[in-house]
């Protein structure tokens, strides 16, 4: 076991010992004729950037035994006026960047198929439009019933967010016509991550949030998770954390307006 990790350990220092001759030879070659075009010599570049004539020299020629070091290409950089860009290819094993995004639509679609809808992934609402699409749009058997769901990890312009999911509705019913349901009824959600950031912003504005989404939370969170007719009007519902449960958002309490409680009569 020994002798293998050892043997591991020297391949994958020949692998890198080949790559930085690669890439040294790389960056020399393009400092040499960046310095040619310039017509200053190794002496001159250099006196610019500091460093000696042979570090230069070690430099253009991809020294492998005097290997440059990350200051000296960066100063010698520099001083040639050129900008240099030092890259980490992306990690295969990193989530993609609309991770979050994807946990709440594999939430819904989850959700959907075990009490009975096909559902659709980033469905195009138009053909001419490609880049606007449905996040996930849940169907019943019949196509009596299309639900227009919006996946929101981060809750942002709060009125571009409306305005486009209401374009969505409006256009789900083409949708529906399209593949052969013109009487089919749209409903239609917004999940939200609930993080402190999202929940803080939707407390911030309660009657924007509550006159947007007039349809019962509770009523909401029955469609998704039992297949009950969903509530005409549209609603609002949490994603926990992790996306792996809705749960239903508290309507908050709105205040009678002064001039209202001014009027009530006294007790």
């Amino acid at each position: 076991m020994v002798g293998m990790s050892r043997q591991k350990r020297s391949d994958l220092q020949l692998a890198a010992d080949a790559e930085t001759r690669r890439l040294l030879s790389h960056v020399g070659g393009a400092v040499r004729a960046a310095r040619r075009r310039r017509n200053m010599t190794q002496t001159a570049l250099g006196g610019r950037a500091g460093i000696s004539k042979s570090a230069i020299s070690r430099l253009e020629r991809a020294s492998s035994t005097n290997a440059s070091t990350v200051g000296d290409v960066v100063v010698v950089a520099m001083a040639l006026g050129l900008t240099l860009r030092i890259e980490v290819a992306r990690d295969p094993r990193e989530e993609p960047a609309d991770a979050g995004h994807l946990a709440i639509q594999e939430l819904l679609l989850s959700l959907g198929a075990k009490v009975g809808y096909s559902g659709r992934f980033e469905l195009p609402i138009r053909p001419v439009d490609p880049w606007r699409s449905i996040d996930v749009c849940l169907r019943d058997r019949a196509g009596a019933r299309y639900l227009v769901l919006e996946a929101l990890n981060l809750v942002g312009d709060v009125g571009a967010g409306v305005r486009s999911f209401h374009r969505k509705l409006a256009s789900a019913g083409e949708v529906a016509a399209g593949h052969g349901h013109p009487g089919a009824t749209i409903y239609g959600a917004w999940v939200v991550r609930a993080t402190k950031r999202n929940r803080e912003l939707v407390a911030r504005y309660p009657a924007v949030f509550a006159a947007t989404f007039s349809g019962s939370s509770s009523g909401w969170i029955q469609a998704l998770t039992t297949g009950a007719e969903p509530p005409p009007e549209p609603g609002l519902v949490w994603s926990d954390l992790a996306a792996t449960r809705v749960y239903a958002w508290r309507r908050p309490r709105m205040a009678a307006p002064e001039s209202a409680r001014a009027r009530r009569p006294s007790a």
